[in-house]
């Protein structure tokens, strides 16, 4: 993987009421180059397009399928938390995103007190990474790391590279939640096939991260969230990735922000320990070698 490293140093009935609707955000902005700034003056990236052949772009291109005859998303991608921008070698660059506030739907009054909590010089809350704990589903997201997709046709496995520990096995056949769901960082997750679309629903999520690092805190979800991703493939290497959040304890109606995957043939995902090697263990950070050298 030494080409990336050069520039990367409730059940399916409430499933298919939430996809069928018209939801805030759905508006597509991610066939255009804008803005996209996090809640609580988050920071702000500029977002493109994906210069690979895509859509009508494609012309001709054929869905990779599986023995079961669905489509196959089997690769190692680059998600949202990467540029969409591929270079000489398979290259493509990170970025730190946030969900775009622009795409959020209003705040309910909980919602305007936990949402963003503020720097509070508690680890727990600021930074939970420094403590060794997990990301958390949708923080893995955005996370400008690479993930894995290994696809069969009874199960999808996802493993992430960081903290990859981390991985979702989501069963393909369309079952509903399990009863009495443990509240997990992962959630629990089911997938269903809408025509060439891949439907996943997670529940069971408890309450964490929201999304990557805050300048000025962090911002959160509840443990009532439920999270619906949408895939489909839409170019040779390009899958469009929309995700819904459905949070009624922090929003007053779900909202939707629609993104893209790239697949990179040559990637590989990278072993990463958080304990290994920790020179910031809770925040008290030193120095490298290198930096000692000079």
């Amino acid at each position: 993987m030494s080409q990336r490293a050069s520039v990367y140093v409730m059940g399916v009935a409430v499933l298919s009421v939430l996809a069928s609707v018209q939801l805030p955000g759905a508006e597509s902005t991610a066939d255009s180059v804008h803005e996209a700034c996090g809640a609580h003056q988050g920071r702000c990236v500029t977002v493109k397009p994906p210069n690979l052949p895509y859509g009508p772009a494609a012309g001709k291109f054929k869905v990779p399928r599986g023995p079961d005859g669905k489509p196959d998303f089997t690769g190692v991608y680059a998600g949202p938390g990467f540029t969409h921008q591929v270079g000489p070698n398979d290259t493509e660059a990170p970025v730190i995103r946030s969900y775009d506030a622009k795409k959020m739907s209003p705040l309910t009054a909980l919602g305007e007190k936990e949402l963003f909590r503020p720097t509070s010089g508690d680890l727990h809350i600021d930074d939970p990474i420094g403590l060794c704990l997990p990301y958390g589903f949708t923080s893995q997201i955005m996370v400008p790391y690479a993930q894995q997709w290994i696809q069969s046709p009874k199960y999808l496995v996802i493993r992430h590279e960081f903290m990859n520990n981390f991985s979702r096995v989501i069963p393909l056949d369309g079952r509903p939640h399990a009863k009495d769901i443990d509240l997990t960082w992962g959630g629990d997750s089911v997938g269903h096939w809408d025509g060439d679309v891949l439907v996943i629903d997670t529940v069971g999520l408890k309450e964490w991260w929201f999304d990557n690092p805050h300048p000025k805190g962090s911002l959160w979800h509840s443990d009532a969230l439920h999270v619906i991703e949408r895939v489909k493939w839409v170019g040779p290497r390009v899958v469009s990735y929309d995700v819904t959040m459905d949070d009624p304890k922090y929003f007053t109606q779900p909202w939707t922000e629609q993104t893209y995957m790239i697949l990179h043939p040559t990637w590989n995902l990278l072993e990463y320990v958080c304990n290994e090697n920790d020179r910031c263990s809770q925040g008290h950070c030193t120095d490298s070698d290198v930096q000692k050298a000079k």
